[in-house]
């Protein structure tokens, strides 16, 4: 039985249609629409919350009081099945061969490293014995441990993959080993000896006089900092000796130049002509074009080689967490680092593996209201989520802690407002012509960078873990 058009079964028979379908009327009613949508687009605090200084000349430079603090990077290994190695070069990061660069003599050094593995709780050295070796930590995580103030055991920190330490071993043939360094997890270690490098100096002279001048060295008085002492005198009386004194500076004081993003948007003219309404499709296609480059440019922020927090952090201000996941005492440590600290920057997976140590430990940590937003807080100090810190494959992430502000010493966003056919402060949208296809051009450009004024206004918490539940 076939069914005509315009008709519809009540009760078992057929009626003709009385009104006009919904889908045949909206064919002639007016929409309501919403703009397009974008799922990248983030809350973007960093970019909110950080303090942006004007920069003039596309550079800023950093001027600083002179450092004589050297030697404090990490050693980079290359990885061949369970095979690890050195990479020679890498040994200039140990303090005693800072600036040594014989390149045959440190393959050689790179060569002689023996690779050791540790369980769990096994020692690698032990405090008031004969340090004599120096040990590069491939991977893995190794407690520092010492005495309490009654006599217990302490965890006075934890190193982990890129570190090194015995590096004294190297200069001092009476050094000893002022604390224990214990296993917490499987390690990985390259082991090089005092005999070893003793051995080869006695053939290379280049490496005999290096370590000769490294041990005569005059030392320079810093303060706790690592910069040139400020002689001062205090708490005498009568007709003392007033010392006389400067404040040195850095020679070659490190410049930011102004990093850029860009891209080319293009807009067929026939679409800009009779699509817009109700919408303005170039508009549109801008604000979401603008949306993106404000998304590379937070991510560039934390990621960049140059300029970005993560690779721009002190070694000095990285820690590591005691037991994998990012505890209160973790958050403390960070905090205790830094006078003034403003915010903390994590990823939404350690943001929630920190609330799950909390729950735990029956804490639940605060909030600060930041412009109507309930913001979690450790101790007062905001933590805002940030999905640009990126998560290893191995389910570890990091956690930043700052302070900011040019006259704070702090972590500062550098632009250059007033640059030309600009639209927000350093981003400017230049019309670049219609081609013979008669598509529109547009040239979308923003231009920044960071910079950490000194040191200690920026702390990584390193290698935490966000997948742990027990």
């Amino acid at each position: 039985m076939s069914i005509e058009a315009g008709s519809e079964i009540r009760d078992g028979h057929t009626s003709p249609q009385q009104s006009l379908s919904t889908a045949a009327a909206r064919n002639l009613a007016t929409t309501t629409k919403s703009v397009p949508q974008m799922q990248e687009i983030s809350s973007r605090w960093l970019l909110r919350m950080l303090p942006w200084v004007q920069v003039q000349g596309g550079t800023y430079r950093v001027n600083r009081r002179l450092s004589y603090a050297v030697g404090d990077g990490r050693v980079t290994f290359v990885q061949t099945g369970d095979r690890v190695e050195v990479i020679p070069a890498e040994l200039g990061e140990l303090p005693a061969l800072r600036g040594y660069e014989d390149d045959e003599a440190l393959a050689e050094l790179a060569q002689r490293c023996t690779q050791r593995e540790f369980e769990p709780g096994e020692v690698l050295a032990a405090a008031g014995r004969a340090a004599d070796k120096v040990f590069l930590l491939a991977h893995g995580r190794v407690e520092k441990i010492g005495s309490g103030p009654y006599g217990d055991e302490a965890v006075l920190g934890v190193l982990a993959d890129g570190a090194y330490f015995g590096d004294q071993a190297l200069l001092d043939e009476e050094a000893v080993w002022d604390h224990t360094a214990r296993a917490a997890t499987h390690c990985v270690a390259l082991v090089l000896s005092r005999r070893d490098v003793l051995t080869l100096a006695d053939r290379v002279d280049s490496l005999r006089a290096h370590l000769a001048g490294a041990r005569s060295l005059p030392g320079q008085r810093t303060n706790a900092h690592g910069e040139a002492a400020i002689e001062l005198s205090a708490g005498h009386v009568g007709e003392a000796v007033v010392p006389h004194t400067f404040v040195d500076y850095e020679a070659k004081p490190r410049e930011y130049e102004l990093s850029v993003a860009q891209t080319v948007l293009k807009v067929h003219s026939r679409v800009a002509d009779l699509y817009n309404q109700p919408m303005n499709q170039t508009e549109q296609q801008l604000r979401l074009t603008v949306e993106a480059l404000r998304e590379r440019q937070e991510h560039e922020l934390i990621n960049n080689r140059e300029f970005g927090l993560l690779a721009n952090c002190d070694y000095g201000q990285r820690l590591q967490p005691h037991d994998g996941a990012p505890t209160p005492d973790d958050m403390d440590e960070l905090l205790s680092r830094r006078r003034g600290s403003k915010l903390f920057l994590a990823h939404p997976r350690a943001i929630a593996a920190f609330g799950r140590e909390c729950n735990k430990r029956g804490l639940v940590p605060g909030s600060v209201d930041i412009a109507g937003n309930q913001i979690p807080a450790w101790r007062g100090v905001p933590i805002f989520p940030c999905n640009k810190i990126p998560v290893s494959d191995a389910r570890t992430t990091s956690i930043i802690c700052m302070r900011t502000g040019e006259s704070e010493q702090g972590v500062i966003g550098l632009q250059q407002s007033g640059i030309p056919d600009e639209i927000e402060p350093s981003l400017s949208v230049r019309f670049m012509g219609i081609d013979e296809q008669a598509i529109i051009s547009y040239l979308v450009t923003a231009y920044y960078s960071a910079a950490v004024l000194v040191p200690d206004a920026l702390g990584v918490l390193e290698n935490v873990e966000v997948s742990r539940w027990r």
